[in-house]
């Protein structure tokens, strides 16, 4: 498929800007209600849903924008794997069972991005031109 190779680094940001922007919709959900209530959250929420909606919020912003994105994806997969061995994994093994799918998934999308970095379209490559 050498034909995708040339749109690989607008792909490598299309991911990386459609998975902050539905991670930042996680804590909106939680801190202000938008675009609804998060199904399930207590009301009010617990510190650690606190942090855990400003971390999905925050990181989720600057991933989305591609500044500091190693950093915000490193600490964005760290919040997934904590969150899905807190919430899903004890309702049972099977991810697509325990509702921890998206967990999963949003861990190994930040780690990529923690490695690989943030791709085209991104503050940090326009500021690395600057340097």
């Amino acid at each position: 498929m050498t034909f995708l190779d040339r749109w690989a680094p607008q792909l490598h940001a299309a991911l990386r800007i459609v998975a902050a922007l539905l991670f930042m919709e996680h804590g909106l959900m939680k801190l202000f209600h938008f675009p609804a209530a998060q199904p399930g959250a207590p009301t009010p929420l617990p510190m650690m849903l606190v942090v855990a909606a400003v971390i999905e919020v925050g990181g989720g912003a600057l991933i989305a924008l591609g500044l500091f994105t190693r950093l915000a994806a490193f600490i964005c997969a760290g919040e997934m794997a904590v969150a899905y061995f807190m919430a899903h994994a004890p309702r049972g093994f099977w991810p697509a069972l325990n509702m921890g799918e998206g967990a999963v998934l949003f861990t190994f999308i930040f780690l990529f991005l923690a490695a690989a970095g943030p791709g085209a379209w991104s503050l940090d490559g326009t500021m690395g031109k600057r340097r």
